[in-house]
């Protein structure tokens, strides 16, 4: 089962190149804590060679290589990526799971919906040759309108460490299928199988320059990038105060942006439910990923009748969750990315402790793990709104509960929140499903589930968790311009001035 980390290099301009201050970043294992390789760190003298070489992709031969390719060109090339991940899936995975502590199953699945990703954006790309100078019902007859769209150009995008390879290909495969030329900076926590998807670029033929990866820290190397005047649109998954930044250095250069940030997402119970369904349901969109999940759903609102009852068997259902070494048979809950997020996890839970509310479950180190940072699944009840546990994201294995007596209640406590990325509700009765789903202030909402997430739907939230779409059509139109031509077609001159030779 032992996988090294492979020694990569900057990907630049298709080729593997060593980064101008020659630093790397060491990768640790949290499931051991040891150094088992490292990536290369950009900086700013990286991002100008990316970029140079990004915006040579799009102009050579006129833009016909890439930029102005019809869009069959470029499904090729997609497809090919796709096939080359699927060849590579159980060794991408493992790379996942001792790059970021995701279990290994669940690292396997996640390299199914990249593949998938690269698929379906091949076929959209396939479809727009089709929409190009889709006509405009103007109210003259003089005038005909179409309208073409076009890429946007060069893209840079910056990604987080909880999902790392699928988190790019969200981005990586419609900038691609669009006709962008792409700058990928993933999260230094997480690089590995970034660098891996340069490799498969670099297999399957890509044209240079059109997929440059750039592995580095947020100041040195994505700063830099997100600033960039010849970065055309930035699109940015992670932390909201990070997103702020980037927003603010875009606004500068009125760079659009799109943005997938925090969240503090509700699954509101119903006592309705069958208890068992609904509480697993309940730890997986909480506990799925180690409790690493923007959509994750922290706050629990449990109808007052069933309570009791439901809590007993959220215990229940965690005590049978297997925390392990994400690469053995079976595991269900790994350690959290590093030695950084482990304190803050635990710092919320001693938190919200202090504060008042109590720790039903979990929420310290399992006692059969002296390695790793491994936290056992928290239920924390007792919760007032006015706690941090309430209010802030974990980004860990945590779980606060709240009780509500009426539906409005449960709605108001739901949309309690700065945040608007998910929400989903438990209840039998699909009538009150649909009132709830109506009412919830999130741009997700699932019904009796939670976190399913497929290419072909769109992706993202409202208020502070963000703006903009990824997946399905939505995150094929954020990578394309819209430019309008209209041709004045009567033979009859315009007339609005006197002609010259009537005079």
């Amino acid at each position: 089962m032992a996988i090294s980390i492979p020694t990569r290099q900057l990907f630049i301009d298709g080729e593997w190149r060593e980064p101008v201050l020659k630093k790397r970043i060491p990768v640790i294992n949290p499931t051991t804590e040891e150094t088992i390789g490292s990536i290369p760190a950009a900086t700013a003298e990286d991002v100008e060679l990316a970029v140079d070489a990004a915006r040579k992709a799009l102009a050579r031969n006129k833009g016909k290589d890439w930029r102005s390719a019809s869009g069959a060109v470029r499904a090729k090339y997609l497809r090919a990526i796709a096939a080359k991940i699927t060849e590579r899936k159980s060794e991408l995975a493992k790379l996942e799971a001792i790059d970021c502590g995701k279990p290994l199953e669940e690292a396997a699945w996640d390299m199914d919906d990249v593949a998938g990703c690269f698929d379906y954006y091949a076929d959209l790309a396939e479809g727009l040759d089709a929409k190009q100078k889709a006509p405009v019902d103007v109210p003259m007859d003089t005038f005909k309108s179409y309208v073409l769209k076009e890429p946007i150009g060069v893209v840079g995008l910056i990604t987080p460490w909880n999902y790392p390879l699928l988190m790019c290909a969200w981005k990586v495969a419609p900038a691609l299928a669009a006709g962008c030329a792409a700058i990928l900076k993933p999260s230094e926590l997480a690089s590995v199988t970034s660098l891996e998807l340069a490799e498969i670029c670099k297999d399957v033929g890509l044209p240079s320059g059109i997929l440059n990866v750039l592995t580095g820290y947020g100041p040195e190397a994505g700063a830099p990038l997100a600033s960039h005047p010849h970065v055309d649109k930035v699109a940015f998954t992670g932390s909201s105060a990070t997103g702020s930044k980037i927003m603010a250095s875009a606004a500068q250069l009125v760079k659009p942006v799109t943005m997938e940030l925090g969240g503090k997402s509700p699954i509101v119970v119903f006592d309705d439910v069958d208890l068992d369904k609904a509480a697993e349901w309940a730890i997986f969109g909480c506990f799925w990923t180690n409790g690493q999940i923007c959509s994750a759903h922290p706050r629990l609102l449990v109808h007052e009748n069933i309570a009791d009852e439901f809590l007993d068997k959220i215990v229940q259902w965690c005590k049978n969750i297997k925390i392990s070494d994400p690469l053995e048979e079976g595991c269900r809950l790994g350690p959290v990315v590093s030695a950084g997020q482990y304190e803050k996890v635990l710092k919320f839970v001693s938190t919200a402790e202090q504060e008042g509310a109590k720790i039903l479950y979990g929420g310290v180190r399992p006692k059969h793990l002296k390695k790793g940072y491994f936290v056992e699944p928290a239920i924390i009840t007792n919760v007032t709104t006015s706690m941090q546990i309430w209010k802030e994201e974990v980004f860990g294995p945590v779980l606060c509960v709240k009780t509500f007596s009426s539906e409005d209640e449960a709605i108001e406590l739901a949309n309690d929140t700065i945040y608007g990325l998910g929400a989903a509700v438990i209840s039998n009765d699909l009538e009150r499903c649909d009132r709830v789903a109506k009412a919830f202030q999130a741009g997700i909402v699932w019904i009796n589930c939670s976190q399913p997430c497929f290419t072909q739907a769109p992706w993202g939230g409202i208020k502070r968790s963000g703006f903009g779409r990824e997946l399905g059509e939505w995150g094929l139109d954020t990578y394309l311009t819209v430019k309008q031509v209209t041709q004045y077609i009567s033979d009859e001159p315009w007339g609005w001035y006197k002609s010259p030779s009537k005079l």
